[in-house]
């Protein structure tokens, strides 16, 4: 399939390839159907566009900058390293992007109430915040082991008006918090709007995501014309569900000489229930709405996933993913715990950055190949987000504190 074709999709019934869909209950379909759309409307509709616009600029702080690691650069004696530096944007992560997006189709489908999942709780903090600014009810679902290891972003949520509740069942963490959310959606679809925050679960959500973060790769590709003169030689991005590399990764897709990888979170090793690298040892499957790449037993039942860092600590990866890796046109790594760890502390210690733990599993795969590139090499590394929420974790570690 040519690069034209590849981002033209998903098709009309929401395939990339084999991958992608609509698997949800019947109670669904209709309020799907209508996001559908409304969405296909918004698209072409420039008053809307140029109230995400104006919001995008004036309360979340775009365009981000694409910054030059030097010192980094010169340490690993490779490749030019940038960043895109997500991180600084209002609420201290991409998700922002999707969220204010998704909120401003919920008032013009008539909502008042937003429901979210979130695993790191940087999509929750975004999506209380959209709901505060637009005075809507937010109620936010979270595993229970998460909202431990991400304190901080729980009372971000719950100071700005958002109910948080926690999630017991299974594993405690991303995927029950999904299964949570859905639930709630069916029962209230009348006054509810979910935001998805990853490019994940049935469509059009995979596409409306990717959609509303692609402004990460566009203004990236702008950038790197300006500071470089020509297009970047490599992108790198983590992948949980793959929101933040969807969205770096799409607008370059039709420039054939410029490598993508996506990392994903490679925790204590591949060993089963021990990781979640849905390419390393995973299946074609569907799950929370979805046929994609996911982690599984041999009976078809989801396993238990592990990675020190929240938001990708998830079982299956966006659709729109399985599909550019099934095409070649993007390949797929891991990052362990250790070695996103590492990257944390050496970006802080390096550049003065904290990066969060999700970032990290990416700046791990730059520090990784950097050194063996030529210095003529331009790499860019999405920044996704920052690590304040992680310091405690990454202090535990590190500092042993």
């Amino acid at each position: 399939m040519n690069t034209e074709e590849m981002q033209a999709l998903p098709d009309s019934t929401g395939h990339y390839g084999d991958f992608g869909g609509m698997f949800v209950p019947e109670t669904l379909m209709a309020p799907l159907q209508e996001l559908s759309e409304m969405y296909e409307s918004v698209k072409s509709d420039p008053t809307f566009q140029e109230e995400l616009d104006g919001l995008l600029k004036d309360f979340c702080g775009r365009e981000t900058p694409l910054y030059y690691a030097e010192r980094l650069t010169e340490k690993l004696g490779g490749a030019k390293i940038y960043l895109k530096r997500e991180d600084l944007l209002h609420t201290g992560a991409h998700k922002i992007n999707n969220a204010l997006g998704q909120v401003l189709i919920a008032k013009r489908l008539g909502k008042t109430r937003i429901i979210a999942e979130t695993g790191a709780g940087q999509h929750g903090v975004a999506t209380a915040t959209v709901c505060a600014r637009f005075g809507m009810e937010c109620v936010v679902y979270m595993g229970a082991v998460d909202m431990e290891r991400q304190a901080l972003n729980v009372a971000r949520m719950e100071l700005m008006g958002a109910e948080v509740r926690g999630v017991e069942a299974g594993q405690r963490t991303l995927k029950e918090a999904v299964n949570e959310a859905m639930r709630d959606w069916v029962a209230t679809v009348e006054n509810t709007h979910y935001i998805i925050g990853s490019a994940l679960g049935s469509h059009p959500f995979p596409m409306m995501v990717r959609d509303f973060h692609r402004v990460i790769g566009r203004e990236a590709r702008q950038q790197i014309l300006e500071k470089e003169g020509r297009l970047p030689d490599l992108l790198v991005a983590c992948v949980g569900g793959g929101s933040n590399a969807i969205g770096l990764f799409h607008p370059f897709l039709d420039a054939e000489d410029v490598r993508m990888v996506g990392v994903e979170a490679g925790g204590d090793g591949i060993i089963p229930e021990r990781h979640a690298a849905r390419f390393q040892g995973g299946k074609l499957g569907v799950l929370q709405g979805t046929k994609t790449w996911l982690l599984a037993n041999d009976d078809g039942q989801i396993e238990l996933t592990h990675s020190v860092s929240a938001g990708l600590d998830y079982a299956a990866i966006g659709p729109e993913h399985a599909f550019l890796q099934n095409e070649g046109r993007v390949e797929y790594t891991y990052a362990t715990d250790e070695e996103a760890l590492a990257a944390f502390k050496e970006l802080a210690q390096t550049e003065g950055i904290l990066p969060a733990l999700e970032t990290s599993h990416a700046i791990a795969y730059g520090i990784k190949v950097a050194g063996s590139l030529p210095k003529s090499d331009v790499m860019i590394i999405n920044c996704s987000g920052r690590g304040d929420k992680d310091v405690e974790t990454a202090a535990k570690y590190l500092l042993g504190k």
